[in-house]
């Protein structure tokens, strides 16, 4: 009866259909998570405390594959049409510094809607490739709003997390489920610091190196990152449009993705 009562739990008949049901309800909840959830791989994970050696891979390797697809469209746009308005940068007339700046200059402002005036086209040629730019751009912003910032952003989320549970150490797991609770929240906040922080430094960067006034800063800015671009003031100098070429993208993006999480 003693060795009946062992050998029963041995003999005892497992449904195959009972497995493959628990397997596959174990898998849908692993990777169940909202759009905007950083992607496990990208969150390092931690065994009893101690980080992992990081492996050696380049940096373009490591980005997310949404990322990589935005950066060479965007950098395929500004290639081509640095060099396009370059070879015909006699036709477009204005304030000038530098060719080949000038001429990314001139991609940006048009990408991005602002149309300060400080460069214009001065020809039927120039003025066509403008018309062909600004869709091209205006659509390669959108695909930068819907991509390349969701991933930018969902990477700042995690450092959010980790500060307001600084105390509390959270694993990769706590993290991820906090992360996909409150992704709105976390989005808003993260894209609100970003854009706070562009704002001044660009005030900051207008007073000190294009020479405005603290007013006249700030009033370029606003005008700047909502796309009025009224042209009185605007960045006129070598260094001022180095600067622009990077941060009126960045704002014009950023105050875009605000606004759209806000009413999401």
């Amino acid at each position: 009866m003693a060795n009946d009562a062992v050998e029963e739990p041995c003999c005892r008949i497992v449904n195959p259909a009972a497995q493959t049901r628990k397997k596959e309800a174990l898998k849908r909840r692993r990777y169940r998570h909202c759009k905007s959830a950083p992607l496990a791989e990208f969150v390092p994970a931690e065994t009893n405390g101690i980080r992992p050696i990081p492996r050696s891979e380049s940096i373009f390797g490591q980005l997310h594959p949404n990322f990589k697809k935005v950066a060479i469209l965007l950098a395929g746009y500004l290639g081509v049409g640095a060099v396009t308005f370059y070879l015909v940068g006699n036709q477009i007339k204005g304030m000038k510094t530098d060719g080949i700046l000038d001429a990314v200059y001139f991609c940006i402002v048009t990408m991005t809607t602002v149309g300060y005036g400080d460069l214009v086209p001065d020809s039927v040629l120039t003025k066509l490739l403008s018309c062909a730019f600004v869709f091209t751009g205006m659509a390669l912003i959108g695909l930068i709003l819907s991509k390349a910032a969701d991933y930018l952003v969902e990477k700042q989320e995690l450092l959010i997390v980790k500060a307001l549970h600084m105390h509390q150490k959270p694993g990769r797991a706590d993290i991820l489920k906090e992360v996909e609770t409150n992704v709105v929240r976390y989005k808003c906040i993260t894209v609100f610091i970003l854009l706070l922080v562009l704002i001044i430094a660009g005030t900051i960067f207008l007073t000190t190196v294009e020479k405005l006034d603290t007013v006249d800063a700030f009033y370029c800015v606003c005008a700047t990152i909502t796309t009025l671009g009224y042209g009185d003031k605007s960045f006129s100098t070598k260094a001022g449009r180095a600067f622009a070429v990077i941060w009126i993208l960045t704002t014009t993006i950023a105050l875009a993705q605000f606004f759209s999480t806000s009413l999401s």
